[in-house]
């Protein structure tokens, strides 16, 4: 039976519909929180290096944006806007999203056109809403990636959610693309207050 199943078709419907609903709201939220951010910034705020081990704003908003980018063809099968034409307009000095990579390796993360990737956020983050605005609710228990998980996956977050079958689509949304964002937007907020700007939320 469908986690999103209820006793009847009625309540499985609704359940489906109210869950997917959240998605959409809590999704639009915090993509919200990413522009909100991003038009209070200018690109020395965005740039500013604190000190070695400490990650510049560059990269969590590259390293997010880049990383829903590439996940997203796992989600629903479309393929990356990231392309070479991409890397020419934002410019970033290291053009990796830097999962696979240290802090070190990271620290120098820098974005060269910061309205080219203001324009490249934009169309990831439309590009997640409008596929969630079309989604039938019985597809969030979608197995995306069954068990035994493979080993670049076995480590992550997504791993500790995954149920006894593996990692549904629901799963997948959640945690590679909305719980992810939290998770860095966190980090932009604490390295504003380095550069003397306020937090997105009270």
């Amino acid at each position: 039976m469908s986690e999103v199943q209820g006793s009847d078709g009625i309540a499985s419907d609704a359940m489906g519909a109210l869950l997917l609903d959240s998605l959409r709201r809590r999704m639009h939220a915090m993509f919200s929180l990413y522009y909100d951010a991003v038009a209070t910034m200018d690109i020395d705020h965005v740039n500013h290096f604190e000190r070695e081990g400490v990650l510049p704003i560059a990269f969590s908003l590259f390293h997010l944006v880049n990383m829903i980018d590439a996940s997203f063809m796992m989600i629903s099968g479309a393929v990356p806007v990231w392309d070479d034409t991409w890397v020419e307009r934002v410019n970033p000095a290291i053009p990796n999203h830097g999962k696979e990579r240290t802090v070190g390796e990271m620290v120098d993360q820098r974005i060269g056109n910061y309205e080219e990737f203001q324009e490249y956020m934009r169309t990831v983050f439309d590009r997640v809403e409008a596929w969630l605005e079309q989604l039938d609710p019985n597809e969030l228990t979608r197995l995306i990636i069954a068990r035994p998980l493979p080993e670049q996956v076995a480590n992550t977050y997504s791993a500790r959610v995954a149920g006894p079958e593996g990692i549904t689509l629901l799963d997948a949304t959640e945690c590679w693309i909305y719980q992810h964002g939290l998770r860095h937007m966190g980090e932009i907020e604490l390295s504003r207050g380095l550069v003397g700007l306020n937090g997105m939320t009270s």
